[in-house]
């Protein structure tokens, strides 16, 4: 039995989980201002979430015909990964990491969990697929 019946629907039901998990991480946690919880626990939020996103993504992508795709994912993923793992475990046990660290590790974990990248990425494959077929 395919749970897809095309790479398009496969990819679409990745973009619409990606953004499922995005807002309700944003929405539930990160904007949330009433929230007051431990920094070791919102740790393990952020983190929870970019390895979600990673998670949908590599399957998502990988089933796909084109396996450049999912090489790009994981590589984008797994850099990103290991910069803000390392700048979190640094200010889990050692001490606090400054405050353009904290925002440099931010943005980094933006870019891993928003939806854009996955977006661009079948973006690429589009237009490549269609600059293929024309030759």
């Amino acid at each position: 039995m395919q749970l897809y019946k095309s790479d398009k629907s496969r990819f679409i039901f990745g973009l619409i989980f990606i953004v499922i998990i995005y807002t309700l991480f944003y929405v539930l946690y990160f904007e949330n201002s009433s929230l007051n919880i431990p920094r070791r626990l919102g740790h393990v939020i952020k983190f929870g979430t970019t390895i979600a996103v990673y998670f949908v993504g590599t399957y998502h992508l990988g089933k796909l015909e084109d396996s450049w795709m999912a090489y790009i994912w994981h590589v984008i993923h797994i850099s990103g990964l290991l910069i803000i793992t390392s700048l979190g475990a640094y200010d889990f046990l050692i001490s606090e990491i400054s405050l353009n660290l904290r925002l440099f590790a931010l943005s980094v974990q933006e870019i891993l969990i928003s939806p854009i990248l996955y977006l661009a990425m079948g973006l690429l494959n589009r237009s490549l697929k269609k600059s293929l077929s024309k030759e």
